[in-house]
């Protein structure tokens, strides 16, 4: 797992690190995740090829994204590659680490807002990291998906504040509503039919507002539709749009259908 297991860091990851020390042969660096670990990143590790100068890469106090090789000899501390690590991995691996900033600082300041012990917030972070991943994950779930926290088995009464945060902190990539139909035709033609119904759900697509409709089949006569926004308003107004379409066209050509949300 790149970056941060609870139960520390493993070779292979990727960790977020602070130069502390540069000598001549490498730097020393800390974990920002880990505060009681710490690495050594030696000077052939530091860029491909002959590095001249060290300090023309690496400085004290800078942030570096390293992965971690193994442990140094004496057991004390992790050997680290930072020319290991391309430019797309650390940019990836170093906004994971501020998400998870930012996550916990809104889980913070929910908690004072909820009036919790630091021990009640930290128990409840831990709680989310293992049901979701990841903090920020939680956060975005709960932005994303409206059921995300009753799904994973939270119903205690600080829930709403913590989607309500959510909503108003952290801007998804995509609102996802899911749902299915129940479409049936007696008529001979009913698969064009129900083509027809399902295609004018899909009209609804607008890629220049980056909402999008798209259905499939789940075995008659269920079929699955699926509706991405870039927001919960975009997403709950397409999902009306979409199914009434559908609807209006199946009852049009002497169909019956239905259709629930997940």
């Amino acid at each position: 797992m790149a970056g941060g297991a609870q139960d520390g860091p493993q070779e292979g990851d990727l960790v977020v690190t602070t130069v502390t020390t540069v000598k001549q042969n490498g730097c020393y660096v800390t974990f920002d995740e880990f505060p009681d670990k710490e690495g050594f990143i030696f000077i052939g590790e530091i860029a491909s090829g002959w590095v001249r100068n060290i300090r023309a890469h690496v400085r004290e106090g800078q942030r570096l994204i390293c992965k971690i090789t193994g442990m140094r000899r004496d057991g004390t501390s992790y050997e680290l590659s930072l020319k290991s690590v391309s430019e797309e991995r650390r940019r990836d691996r170093l906004q994971m680490w501020k998400n998870e900033q930012r996550a916990a600082q809104l889980l913070t300041v929910l908690g004072e807002q909820l009036g919790w012990s630091e021990e009640q917030t930290e128990t409840t972070k831990t709680e989310l990291t293992d049901s979701f991943g990841t903090l920020y994950g939680a956060f975005e779930e709960a932005a994303t998906n409206e059921t995300a926290m009753s799904e994973s088995g939270f119903d205690d009464p600080w829930v709403p504040a913590f989607i309500q945060s959510a909503l108003e902190n952290i801007v998804p990539a995509f609102v996802e509503i899911r749902g299915t139909f129940t479409i049936t035709f007696e008529q001979p033609d009913g698969i064009d039919r129900i083509q027809t119904a399902l295609l004018a759900a899909e009209a609804c697509t607008d890629k220049e507002t980056e909402i999008e409709v798209m259905c499939f089949y789940d075995g008659a006569p269920k079929y699955r539709i699926e509706v991405k926004a870039p927001d919960f308003r975009s997403a709950e107004d397409l999902w009306e749009r979409a199914t009434s379409a559908a609807l209006e066209s199946i009852t049009s050509q002497g169909g019956e259908g239905e259709v629930w949300r997940e």
